[in-house]
């Protein structure tokens, strides 16, 4: 049995900015296998993936550097248009190109403590899909991709319309504070976190980018703080790499707010250049151990 497995599709993006266009793997599944090879205990991890062949060049690099990756046959990879103006905030988004979604057929004897479901876009992962490895393991969803619906090559926000029934087989949730408004309608964290434990959820994290993140667990409130970074580079999968430090050391049996200073601070260490985490432990524990802030109860 793996202690991890993390399911999503790897995409290939196109950014396009006023000084060039570049092309390389993006995802959650992407930034979350190439950063969780950088810690010490994952030797039970595996990746379960879905992409057409002529994206497999991404795989074989995750597959050389010792991850062990499943790929379940698609048609197509999702491929991701993001084009920039001058200011960085101003993106326009398409779809390009989507893959097939993960079937009941294709997971139902996979096994694993922790499921870790990378959803990009809302058809990825099936309610059928949700109970299904609910059953087997301890179930994590990142909420991103279930609010981002594709009519044509557009995207659109969306309500994650089978919300209230899965959320009942969802151990563990991870939102920013936008998302969690528009699953819950409150704008207070308080409120929204709440509200998603009565749904069924039983761990929420709220990211509230460098505000730090809010971890709701057993009728607690954790007051978890974002660590400063030297040079902030690329927030590109930082949302993913926190997700991956809090599952990897729940994993090992460690406190809410333990797991949440350790995601935050792998994080703030990817934030400080681009692509995934390269960083090592050692260095996430430095910046906890040498920092004023701690986690809190609020």
């Amino acid at each position: 049995m793996n202690d991890i497995c993390c399911i999503g599709h790897i995409t290939l993006d196109k950014i396009i900015t006023p000084k060039q266009t570049t092309y390389m793997p993006g995802g959650t599944s992407y930034y979350f296998s190439h950063g969780i090879r950088h810690l010490k205990d994952t030797r039970n991890y595996k990746l379960i993936t879905a992409l057409a062949p002529s994206e497999y060049k991404a795989v074989e690099d995750l597959r050389a550097k010792g991850i062990q990756v499943e790929v379940l046959p698609s048609r197509k990879t999702v491929y991701f248009e993001n084009i920039y103006g001058e200011n960085q905030d101003d993106r326009k988004q398409r779809v390009l190109a989507k893959a097939d979604p993960f079937t009941v057929e294709e997971l139902k004897d996979e096994e694993a403590k922790f499921f870790h479901l990378g959803s990009l876009l809302s058809d990825d992962f099936s309610l059928d899909v949700v109970k299904l490895l609910s059953g087997k393991g301890k179930l994590a969803v990142d909420a991103q991709g279930y609010l981002r619906e594709v009519r044509g090559e557009q995207v659109y926000p969306t309500d994650w319309k089978d919300k209230r029934e899965a959320l009942k087989y969802i151990d563990i949730l991870k939102v920013n504070e936008h998302e969690a408004e528009v699953l819950t309608g409150f704008k207070d964290f308080k409120q929204a976190a709440l509200q998603l434990a009565e749904w069924g959820v039983k761990e929420v994290l709220l990211t509230l980018g460098s505000l730090g993140s809010i971890i709701y667990a057993e009728g607690t409130f954790y007051k978890i703080p974002a660590y400063p970074a030297k040079n902030v580079v690329d927030a590109t999968g930082c949302g993913d790499t926190y997700s991956m430090g809090y599952l990897y050391m729940r994993n090992k049996g460690a406190s809410y707010e333990e797991a949440g200073c350790f995601a935050a601070a792998l994080s703030t260490i990817k934030l400080e250049k681009s692509g995934p985490f390269s960083g090592t432990e050692e260095q996430v524990w430095d910046i906890i151990r040498n920092s004023d802030l701690h986690a809190t109860v609020i």
